[in-house]
């Protein structure tokens, strides 16, 4: 059974991360289809992976991923593959729609929910492995990890968009 202590922490740490989301989704919404594949910042090393498309679809990915806890096992749903764990860098098939990354967003929020809801202390205890570097943690210091990596790129994602309708505005 969990002490006051932990149901307070896993509710805050619960609560912030379905805003994190919560930010990406904003982000989502809100970009005009105009600037679907835009890039949010010049990068002549990797062509296309600064698409605001693709920066959602990439945060989306790892959120899904390291709320799984493990590659072992992990699936991506349809139409998603796991080239995003390619280390040569490979950019998806073909541009995912809106309304393909919103459907993932929402299996993501989902996911965070029961994962905080459902977490025992063994499995927040538990060491995680990520990256290809071997770097380990505990699942519950991946949460965290996870719920910065969501609000850099959603924070990236808001800043272009707020960007691009100031740019418009004095036009």
């Amino acid at each position: 059974m969990l002490c006051a202590m932990d149901e307070t922490w896993r509710g805050a740490a619960g609560s912030q991360f379905e805003a994190a989301i919560e930010m990406l989704g904003s982000a989502l919404r809100d970009c005009p289809d105009d600037l679907w594949q835009e890039d949010l910042w010049t990068d002549q090393s990797m062509p296309g992976f600064a698409q605001f498309w693709y920066v959602a679809y990439h945060t989306l990915f790892w959120l899904d991923l390291y709320l799984s806890g493990s590659r072992d096992g992990f699936v991506p749903p349809a139409p998603f593959t796991l080239d995003e764990l390619d280390p040569a860098g490979v950019l998806p098939p073909r541009v995912y729609t809106r309304e393909e990354l919103s459907t993932y967003l929402a299996h993501s929020a989902e996911k965070c929910r029961m994962t905080f809801k459902h977490m025992t202390d063994d499995q927040a205890q538990r060491p995680h492995q990520i990256g290809t570097r071997g770097h380990t943690m505990s699942f519950a210091e991946l949460l965290l990890y996870n719920m910065g990596h969501v609000r850099e790129h959603a924070a990236q994602l808001s800043m272009f968009l707020g960007q691009r309708r100031a740019s418009a505005a004095t036009r």
